[in-house]
């Protein structure tokens, strides 16, 4: 293979590997807000407990996914020199932005959050909750306002020409706000918090099948289910929307997305199924006029294929199509898991449901390889430009590399990520074993007032 495509996968890997831990941090940062809000309205010691459990998840989480984070700002300056060039405009004040209002809030606030229980009042330490969740999500924010750029291009002008040539902001906020940017926000945002709440759901189950921390998994249980269940549904809206973006900015992806070689009318939409890329057709179970009606609200309207398209801007469609199709069955899976757990834990027989129990422990994975699939059919559709109509991919590439560097940091780099990956596993397994400590204080609904430690304190000073 040449340092081309090489280089894709380098960055590939390093990608997949990192974004395991944002999505993480900032669906546990959300739930983190919920519980301890829950706590200070009840003054439960329940859902103190479940706090500082998710905390020191949330430490480690962070910690790795900053680890894991740092090589991508380097592999743009050694593989993508060219394309740094490039887009560096666009790109400096988006990361910096990140820098500023999401990175430094995130760790400004984090040491409050880990050691300031007992040591501030509990509405300051509420407060560095709340910084530490915005911090992770404007991460979010920027990242995909930069990468949703590169999709759908706005607020620019580019000067120069060839080597020389760089795209320029014309329009800060255009650029923030360019097409597709809010569209594929909301979603992304929504597949982090599935990861946070399906996280809860896994560890929460896992108790119950061992019947440990009865209380606390009983209540994560119900948290984690009426949580997915409104945020599944949001996914949908937010799928459709996005869906329509894409129809209208980026038609190859689209095409992709479902396996359209030819311009019909009554466009079907593929349940499951597989793409012969040399045949150019698709073997699925249809949904005959699926795509049409969702697309344009009619049955007739055809959607654009690939015939449309020069052959030469076209994606690889067996990839785009499985990994789309894989992120859309993901989803089912978590709506059935889901509806069974919330009936029969409404019915009071979810403790004696071993088997979804145990579906629940491993659902975790779920979100995570939605999460995956998504980014391959979105990044691999938009192929091959790395700048949607504006710079193809193998014009991005750093002209002093070679095959054989790139190769031996393959290497290199998966040793590291796996390496992290496994100390990441192994300190996760030893926490939630050790489970949720136990805190002084009254249950929900005694007649004694509940103190915790900072009210303990400021009694005795009284």
């Amino acid at each position: 293979m040449d340092a081309l495509i090489l280089s894709r996968i380098q960055f590939a890997i390093n990608i997949a590997f990192h974004f395991f831990y944002p999505p993480l941090s900032i669906g546990i940062g959300l739930l983190l807000v919920f519980m301890e809000g829950m706590y200070l309205k009840t003054k439960n010691p329940k859902y103190k407990e479940m706090t500082q459990f998710w905390i020191k998840i949330f430490a480690l989480t962070f910690a790795i996914g900053v680890a894991t984070g740092l090589v991508q700002s380097f592999a743009f300056g050694t593989n993508w020199a060219r394309y740094s060039r490039y887009v560096g405009d666009v790109f400096g004040s988006a990361l910096a932005a990140e820098g500023i209002f999401a990175f430094f809030l995130e760790s400004g606030f984090l040491g409050l959050l880990l050691f300031g229980w007992d040591r501030v009042k509990p509405g300051i330490h509420y407060m560095a909750t709340i910084f530490v969740c915005l911090g992770a999500h404007f991460s979010a924010v920027w990242i995909i306002v930069a990468n949703s750029w590169m999709q759908t291009p706005a607020g620019y002008v580019v000067v120069g020409t060839g080597d020389k040539a760089r795209a320029v902001i014309t329009d800060f906020w255009a650029m923030v706000f360019n097409p597709s940017s809010m569209d594929r926000l909301i979603h992304v945002l929504l597949g982090c918090w599935l990861s946070g709440i399906f996280f809860m759901m896994s560890v929460s189950a896992y108790y119950l099948v061992k019947k440990r921390h009865h209380d606390v998994a009983k209540t994560m249980m119900k948290m984690s289910l009426v949580l997915a269940a409104i945020v599944l549904f949001c996914q949908l809206l937010s799928g459709d929307s996005s869906a329509k973006i894409v129809a209208k900015y980026q038609p190859a992806k689209l095409a992709a997305f479902e396996g359209i070689y030819k311009t019909e009318p009554g466009t079907p939409i593929s349940v499951i199924g597989w793409v012969d890329a040399e045949k150019e057709k698709v073997y699925s179970l249809k949904i005959p006029a699926g795509l049409s009606l969702f697309m344009h609200g009619n049955t007739k309207t055809p959607v654009t294929g690939l015939d449309q398209i020069p052959r030469d801007q076209w994606p690889n469609v067996p990839v785009v199509f499985q990994s789309y199709h894989l992120m859309v069955l993901l989803w089912g899976i978590m709506c059935l898991i889901t509806l069974f757990g919330a009936i029969l834990l409404w019915r009071k027989k979810l403790e004696h449901a071993k088997k979804l129990l145990w579906a629940m422990v491993f659902s975790v994975l779920l979100p995570q390889l939605a999460l995956q699939a998504g980014w391959c059919s979105t990044e691999v559709g938009r192929q091959p430009w790395i700048v949607y109509g504006l710079m193809r991919t193998k014009e991005g590439l750093s002209k002093g590399i070679s095959a054989g560097q790139v190769t031996g940091s393959i290497i290199m780099f998966i040793l590291i990520n796996l390496l992290l990956f496994f100390l990441f596993l192994f300190l996760l397994d030893r926490k939630i074993k050790h489970g949720p400590e136990p805190v002084a204080g009254k249950a929900e609904g005694a007649n004694e007032v509940y103190r915790d430690p900072y009210h303990l304190k400021k009694k005795e000073k009284e």
